[in-house]
């Protein structure tokens, strides 16, 4: 099973190697000549940049609105914060392609929200749909540490005369860090690499996402899609790397840091 799996991605790292490809098995022969030039495209270094921006401002979001949300659900006695809870998690059930078409019917000319308008400036729906498509991660690390932190820290510190914010922002968050660098990592790994999102919204060339740059060196005639399968494997080693250091960095296995 984790061969099936895993399949589809060998495909995709013998294409970005290969120099010649057709009619065989494995490819004829093999070059690193499609990495050097995967990086140094002129449509992959702006969609970099881009992804990187989108990215970063959205797990920020990510990172504000699961700390909030989190401490609402966990630390409050609000009535109706488990649907708060529940309305956090409810990205993970819809498909990304229904919220992005959701996204881009919502900000036509002459609906409510037309002045963000992916065919004008995509950069603030983009943000929101990376920031409510990932705020699952946050959410739940968040809630983890929470509950995984004793509320009496906050309590004495309160006794001690600080505001509950202030004792939250100086006991509590210090405690639970771990888990927030653990769900903002993944956050913003995953939004790097968010497809669904990127191929609807992003619809000019200038504010294209890794993603969608990938799928445009696809199409393009010759060695587009080598070139495009050595940025996804480029995206990839991103991935890899940013699981592999998070593990490394927080001293544990990833699943501890969200176990309550």
């Amino acid at each position: 099973m984790t061969f099936l799996a895993v399949l589809p991605h060998l495909g995709v790292v013998l294409v970005a190697f290969s120099d010649d490809w057709y009619a065989t098995i494995l490819p004829k022969s093999m070059t690193l000549q499609h990495f050097e030039i995967a990086l140094g495209h002129d449509l992959t270094v702006s969609a970099i940049a881009n992804s990187l921006k989108f990215a970063s401002i959205s797990t920020l979001l990510d990172i504000v609105l699961g700390i909030a949300i989190a401490y609402v659900v966990v630390r409050s006695r609000i009535a109706g914060r488990q649907v708060l809870d529940f309305l956090s998690m409810l990205p993970l059930a819809v498909p990304g392609l229904v919220l992005a078409f959701g996204y881009l019917a919502m900000s036509q000319d002459g609906k409510l929200f037309s002045m963000l308008n992916p065919t004008k400036d995509p950069t603030i729906l983009l943000i929101i749909a990376y920031s409510v498509r990932r705020l699952p991660y946050v959410v739940r690390s968040a809630a983890a540490g929470f509950q995984q932190t004793s509320e009496t820290l906050e309590e004495a510190a309160q006794n001690l005369g600080a505001t509950p914010l202030r004792a939250m922002i100086k006991v509590t968050l210090p405690l639970i860090m771990a888990n927030l660098i653990a769900g903002g990592l993944l956050a913003f790994a995953f939004a790097m690499l968010e497809v669904s999102d990127s191929l609807i919204l992003a619809q000019k060339q200038a504010f294209y996402p890794i993603t969608k740059a990938i799928l445009e060196l696809f199409q393009l005639l010759g060695d587009g899609k080598f070139i495009a399968s050595a940025l996804g494997v480029w995206a990839m080693v991103f991935l890899g790397v940013t699981i592999v250091g998070m593990t490394v960095l927080l001293g544990k296995k990833l699943g501890a840091i969200f176990r309550v």
